[in-house]
């Protein structure tokens, strides 16, 4: 280890900076954010520092640096233009004691500035030491994903009950085991989620209870979004690494599905139109008899799982029995597959307005308003609509949608199996009869159809497009469009 990583408190201490440009600007926030006194030395200021220096939040030394000016520091920044001006710095600096950093000369330095994720009162510093400032924050960037905002919360958490736990459990041993188990389990998820009441709660339950296990789990109703692994949430991602159950059905890509912990329970549900592995009265029952076990159940829906993903059903089992429960959003089925087509959903010369609807109801019958649906100057995507594209197609044309206008069918959009049909009301069904698209497919009605061949930009050397709009399109496998 070339250098010692330590956290130093600089509150109400007083530091200076050298140099009034955008480099000397960072290092001011940063300095303001440590709660520092900050004096600044530069002839010239840019914005940023001068709206600072005019509000009185620094004190401003309108002149070149002076030996005299590091005479009470705390800290030193040298972050001038002039090498040899910020070589001075650091000489006389390091000769009196001070901690100083010189942005760029980092043989200079006697501390690193380090990459910052700030979780306050949780801060996790990144540094290559001297080599690569640019991979610290690329480092930074990575860990981002994998510590949620909420850790700064439950830090707070942790602070108010830990003399209550130190007397709880005298045992060191002891005390460890509970903290690893509320760290990762209810309480931190309440937290996480900003259900602050409830993890008080559930604290309170842990405290009194014996023994390490037991207890009420958890519901995280998650959508996985329409088949990208890379679509997926990054409080999706900690929930799916972190449950013991899964429960799933045909509509989640298996390259998602492997996100979730391995040797995690895994449940198929299935879901296939006219053939479900479980009925929805079922998976409702299982859910919430799997959480009164002590389980922590990941309830993973394609898409968004209150968007035609029947999530409000589950949930509201959930609730008439008092069993904890979040629900994550994801990118649904429309939106994923649009965007990878080339597709704009919206767009102000073609359609002001966009609509969602299922292709077929509870009965399986397509009941839907279609005046409404037949208006111009929209965009209209249907889910679950493929077996039902001749209805669809009948309906909006006896309802005065013009014979000529663009339809496109995504198949597994977002995936590199994704291909697309395109063609007209008129024409689509001659373009799927030699080579029909299979589930899940997502049908999108409307004159933004035509940006496609213009906008496409996600390729894929699978499959090639079909039909009269668009040229090649990705791989789609959107969970939600059957």
């Amino acid at each position: 280890m070339d250098l010692l990583p330590i956290f130093l408190d600089i509150r109400q201490q007083p530091c200076l900076v050298v140099g009034g440009g955008a480099v000397a600007a960072r290092k001011v926030t940063n300095l303001q954010r440590a709660g520092a006194r900050i004096h600044l030395v530069a002839p010239e200021l840019g914005p940023e520092l001068h709206a600072l220096a005019v509000a009185g939040d620094i004190l401003h030394q309108p002149r070149p640096f002076q030996d005299a000016d590091l005479q009470g520091m705390r800290l030193v920044i040298a972050a001038t233009r002039d090498r040899a001006v910020n070589g001075r710095i650091a000489e006389l600096a390091k000769a009196a004691g001070i901690p100083v950093n010189v942005v760029d000369q980092p043989e200079e330095c006697s501390f690193i500035l380090p990459s910052v994720i700030d979780r306050s009162p949780v801060v996790v510093a990144v540094t290559t030491t001297k080599a690569s400032p640019v991979l610290a924050r690329l480092l930074r960037t990575r860990l981002e994903s994998l510590i949620p905002a909420g850790y700064g919360r439950l830090a707070d958490l942790c602070a108010r009950y830990r003399d209550t736990v130190k007397a709880r459990f005298s045992d060191e041993r002891e005390r460890r085991h509970f903290w690893d188990r509320v760290l990762v389990g209810g309480v931190a998820e309440r937290v996480f989620s900003g259900h602050l009441e409830e993890a008080d709660a559930a604290m309170a339950r842990e405290l009194t209870a014996t023994g390490t296990g037991g207890g009420m789990g958890e519901v995280y109703l998650v959508g996985s979004g329409p088949g990208d692994p890379d679509l997926v949430t990054f409080r999706a991602l900690r929930l799916m690494q972190q449950a013991d159950v899964v429960v799933y059905d045909r509509l989640v890509a298996k390259p998602i599905l492997d996100l979730t912990r391995r040797d995690a329970r895994r449940i198929y549900v299935g879901k296939e139109r006219d053939h479900h592995v479980m009925r929805q009265e079922d998976i409702n029952r299982l859910l919430a008899d799997l959480a009164k076990q002590g389980q922590r159940v990941l309830r993973l829906k394609g898409g968004d799982p209150f968007i035609f993903g029947r999530g409000g059903e589950e949930i509201d089992t959930l609730a008439a029995e008092g069993i904890p429960f979040q629900v994550v959003p994801g990118i649904t089925a429309a939106s994923g597959c649009a965007t990878y087509t080339g597709i704009p959903l919206t767009h102000r010369d073609y359609a002001q307005s966009v609509t969602f609807v299922t292709g077929h109801l509870k009965d399986g019958s397509i009941d839907l308003n279609w005046p409404q649906l037949a208006q111009p100057h929209q965009t209209v995507v249907f889910y679950m609509g493929l077996v039902g594209l001749a209805v669809i197609v009948e309906q909006l044309r006896r309802h005065g949608v013009p014979a000529d206008m663009p339809i496109a069918l995504v198949q597994q959009g977002t995936t590199h199996n994704q291909r697309v049909f395109t063609g007209t009301l008129a024409t689509i069904q001659e373009v799927i009869a030699g080579d029909k698209p299979e589930p899940p497919t997502l049908i999108i009605v409307g004159e933004v159809v035509r940006l496609r061949e213009k906008l496409n930009w996600y390729q894929t050397p699978a499959h090639s497009d079909q039909g009269a709009f668009g040229t090649s399109g990705p791989a789609a496998a959107s969970p939600e469009a059957v």
